[in-house]
């Protein structure tokens, strides 16, 4: 079974940086894409980043400009570096990965990032 394991939230000021990390483990396995997610309080959870085996990235249009995915396929693990941080970017951040073979997606079990004024 392929666990995610999220750390790097926290409680900042806005305007400030912060870095999401997830690394996945487990049995033999070979990820292809992954991504972060992210729900507020009373809402859906949405998609924040995403990044394909070959790099390819896609942002919510909401985070583009601000945040960064980036990944290393050798450690099978993920970040997601996120500037000018802003009170609405306030909710419980999720790793995803779609491991090939397995017709489904594995899920982190989330870390909160709270955006003070």
């Amino acid at each position: 079974q392929v666990q995610l394991v999220e750390s790097g939230g926290g409680l900042v000021q806005a305007g400030e940086s912060l870095t999401l990390s997830c690394a996945a483990s487990g049995s033999t396995f070979i990820i292809n894409g992954m991504g972060w997610y992210r729900q507020a309080p009373g809402k859906q959870r949405e998609l924040v980043a995403s990044i394909s085996r070959g790099a390819f990235t896609n942002y919510a249009a909401s985070v583009k400009g601000r945040f960064t995915i980036s990944r290393d396929n050798a450690k099978n693990t993920v970040w997601l570096q996120m500037n000018s941080l802003k009170p609405e970017d306030t909710a419980v951040y999720y790793c995803n990965a779609y491991i090939v073979g397995s017709g489904r997606a594995f899920w982190g079990q989330g870390t909160q990032v709270t955006v003070s004024s």
